[in-house]
């Protein structure tokens, strides 16, 4: 069971590691880069660089689509020469402004931040908290919206803080997510799990699948497992084919860690054809025992 935890962090710190270089970035003034992004180049890669202390490793990278980069005049950027160029990146928490070069689609330059005071007095008033000028660059760069911040309430889920927000923002959570999620039976107690259900993509129709097959009100907890270890409505049907019938989720997650599939138990059957009692195929697969 550690091994399924440390997969789930692993996860979500893969998720919303953007959030927490952006707040490593304080206001001020950030370097920048544009190249093209894909075959067809309809998508621009921005990546942002904060030097602090001579340490150039703050960077968050992104893709826009032209429209997004106020400003910016895309003949220029992806025609010959080097040419002067001006771009905006505009969000409801607030706001970049960059000037540089560029030419044949790559440019650079510097950008500075400013945050909306209007979002910030929003976190505020709504007891969140007011944003320092790192979790407000941050912010920005997650696009925290106040739709978001709106369906959070809505739903009756403790005060998110700064870093709640920043981590729901990062992983693209919904309104639409949170009050699907809700419909389906689901809204967890926490804000921390909420954001394991969206790092692990668990959806409404992801949990319909268990409940096809006999498993509906399963707690969050172990729908995280579940998750975490890829554990399937084919893999459980895989069980009760052989005789294992609703077998209890620790169980199918105890299984499921130590390797022991359908094919597995067939191979270990008695010569009769019976199947051993499921505490034996931990004993057998644990100590490699055979008949």
């Amino acid at each position: 069971m550690n091994r399924c935890l440390a997969l789930i962090g692993a996860l979500i710190l893969a998720f919303v590691s953007v959030s927490s270089a952006c707040t490593a970035a304080a206001p001020g003034w950030i370097r920048f880069t544009l190249e093209p992004r894909g075959g067809g180049g309809d998508m621009i890669r921005a990546t942002f660089r904060y030097d602090a202390r001579g340490h150039d490793d703050n960077n968050w990278s992104t893709e826009f689509s032209p429209t997004e980069l106020t400003g910016l005049d895309l003949a220029g950027f992806r025609g010959p020469g080097d040419r002067p160029l001006r771009f905006a990146v505009i969000r409801e928490a607030g706001r970049l402004d960059c000037a540089g070069h560029g030419g044949q689609s790559l440019a650079g330059g510097t950008c500075s931040f400013t945050a909306d005071p209007g979002f910030a007095q929003l976190l505020e008033r709504r007891g969140i908290g007011r944003p320092t000028g790192e979790q407000a660059f941050g912010l920005m760069a997650v696009n925290a919206r106040r739709e978001l911040i709106d369906a959070v309430a809505a739903a009756h889920y403790p005060v998110p803080s700064i870093d709640n927000l920043m981590a729901l923002s990062a992983l693209h959570v919904s309104g639409a997510y949170i009050r699907e999620m809700a419909a389906a039976g689901y809204r967890p107690k926490s804000i921390d799990t909420l954001i394991q259900f969206k790092a692990l993509d668990i959806t409404p129709a992801w949990i319909g699948g268990f409940v096809r097959i006999g498993y509906a009100g399963v707690p969050g907890d172990q729908l995280v497992q579940l998750k975490a270890l890829d554990i399937t409505p084919d893999f459980i049907a895989g069980f009760d084919r052989i005789g294992y019938r609703h077998l209890p989720v620790e169980k199918l997650v105890e299984l499921k860690a130590l390797g022991i599939t359908p094919d597995f138990v067939r191979r270990v059957a008695g010569a009769d054809g019976s199947m051993p009692p499921v505490e034996k195929l931990v004993e057998l697969k644990t100590f490699g025992k055979r008949h």
